[in-house]
């Protein structure tokens, strides 16, 4: 590794996961890569961290993205973990191609991981190559970005570097390594890995660092370790719930992809709807359709209960009390993600007020939006555009749908609904449009800039990032990227990149 340069000042590293037992990680540093080139820096969220865009776009720093330096305070470890990869026990995981370099403090008091993936071989490899192609690490780029943008709790990205390498999957292709934010790396895996190890010395220590990190609040509860699961649970529900409120399909909804701090969490196969349909799965791998959009809620409450059981030797002196508290907390889910996952479905149809009769009403209308293949994103976006006075034969609603007789019915009983809310068409619709975007990362234009890239054109993913900046505003001048995929630029499938 190369001396520290002036560069490394920026980043005030504070190292508390590095501090705990050895057993929780592998100490090693990043595989140097050949030549690292810059391919986006966002400058965006190098400010919200308190860096300065200007020092990191150096080339000093742009060795630091690749791994080929290690910024000063920097203590880079592999964390371990273990999981449930659909449905199926693997006792051993771990960072296979991710090495995390450091914490630093937010101005705002919240800690934040740099991490490092693609950034070669770890002890958890697996016989993998530790490294990432540039179509993985900007597909991750684009959607995370959006996702923060959309308003969901999200990892972030900082930065993704070429190698001047080639990684070999199918094909040849060329390298990149990825700089990714996060409040933390730690998983439900990670609390897995441990508890399969009958590890409750360590259970407790990884507790009580997740509650001081990202629930502070907790730290004098007579009960913190319930309040935890409740805690974790209530955050995973209304994660879950604005994925669902998007039409976002994760693809790898397993135990070692849900993060303990409530993000969305490695952009894998992942995908958005473009036609509503709750069995849609686009993941290559998710062949029995596990982790459909419609399973989303179901399997988030699978994964907590392997949680709740990592937590019993916690939870109560004696087991069958233990487990009776942790049974009760999981049963509670489903109600907790409904309150979650109506309200934002409320607000996406312009109500603000809980009425008898509004699940319905939602329901109806997603039913009729699978019946007609009707576009998830721009249905709700454009039913912003519905006035009252306006005969509904004239909506441009309407457009989405093939046989558009069940909607103009459906719109009776909205417009019904809508008078119990006192607000005007105009505030209606600015609220509605606060919540309901026009622009996605429509996969089509995805694959498109992916594609680009590869081939060494980065215009169409920098177009694209940028579109994807204001996805609430109307921005007619890039209507295009709004527009749903013609028949033959729809993507079937998406893939898991590593």
């Amino acid at each position: 590794m190369n001396a520290p340069s002036p560069a490394d000042k920026f980043f005030a590293f504070d190292n508390t996961y590095a501090k705990l037992p050895d057993h929780f990680y592998a100490r090693l540093s990043p595989t140097p890569v050949k030549e690292p080139g810059l391919i986006k820096l966002n400058h965006a969220l190098a400010t919200e961290l308190g860096l300065d865009p200007d020092a990191l776009s150096q080339p000093e720093a742009i060795e630091v993205f690749a791994g080929n330096r290690l910024p000063r305070g920097s203590d880079p470890i592999a964390m371990a973990y273990a999981g449930h990869q659909f449905g199926n026990w693997v006792p051993q995981l771990g960072d296979g191609r991710a090495i995390l370099l450091g914490e630093l403090t937010h101005r705002n008091g919240i800690r934040r991981d740099i991490q490092l993936k693609g950034s070669g071989p770890t002890p958890f490899s697996r016989m993998g190559d530790g490294r990432a192609a540039v179509g993985p690490v900007l597909r991750e780029y684009i959607i995370s970005e959006a996702m923060s943008a959309l308003g969901v709790p999200t990892t972030r990205s900082l930065a993704a570097v070429t190698t001047g390498e080639w990684v070999f999957r199918e094909a040849a292709l060329p390298g990149a390594v990825l700089t990714r934010i996060a409040q933390s790396h730690i998983r439900v895996g990670t609390f897995q890995f441990f508890a399969s190890r009958q590890d409750n010395d360590a259970i407790q220590l990884l507790a009580d660092h997740v509650i001081a990190r990202h629930y502070p609040d907790l730290k004098d509860s007579e009960k913190p370790y319930h309040d935890l699961l409740q805690a974790v649970m209530d955050r995973q529900a209304e994660l879950v719930a604005k994925w669902m409120g998007i039409g976002f399909i994760h693809g790898v909804m397993n135990t070692d992809n849900m993060s303990i701090a409530g993000e969305t969490i490695d952009y894998g196969p992942c995908a958005f709807m473009d036609v509503f349909h709750p069995d849609t799965v686009f993941s290559s791998i998710d062949q029995m359709g596990r982790y459909s959009y419609r399973n989303q809620p179901r399997i988030a409450q699978w994964n907590l209960a392997r949680f709740a059981q990592c937590l019993l030797p916690l939870l109560a002196d004696d087991q069958d009390k233990a487990i009776e508290a942790a049974q009760t907390a999981i049963d509670s889910y489903p109600d907790i993600y409904q309150l979650e996952w109506l309200g934002i479905m409320r607000a996406k149809i312009g109500l603000s007020k809980a009425e008898e009769g509004d699940l319905e009403l939602i329901q109806g209308l997603l039913g009729i939006m699978s019946d007609q293949k009707a576009d998830f994103t721009l249905t709700f976006r454009d039913l912003s555009f519905a006035a009252k006075e306006v005969p509904v034969e004239q909506w441009r609603v309407r457009s989405h749908f093939d046989q558009p007789a069940n909607f103009d019915a459906w719109a009776q009983q909205w417009t019904s609904r809508l008078q119990q809310e006192n607000l005007s068409d105009g505030d209606r619709q600015t609220t509605m449009q606060k919540v309901n975007p026009r622009f996605i990362p429509r996969n089509h234009r995805v694959e498109e800039a992916l594609a680009a890239a590869q081939a060494g054109d980065t215009q169409p993913f920098e177009k694209l990032t940028t579109v994807l900046e204001q996805p609430f505003d109307e921005q007619p001048e890039n209507a295009e990227y709004a527009t749903p995929p013609m028949p033959d630029e729809v993507v079937q499938q998406t893939f898991c990149g590593t």
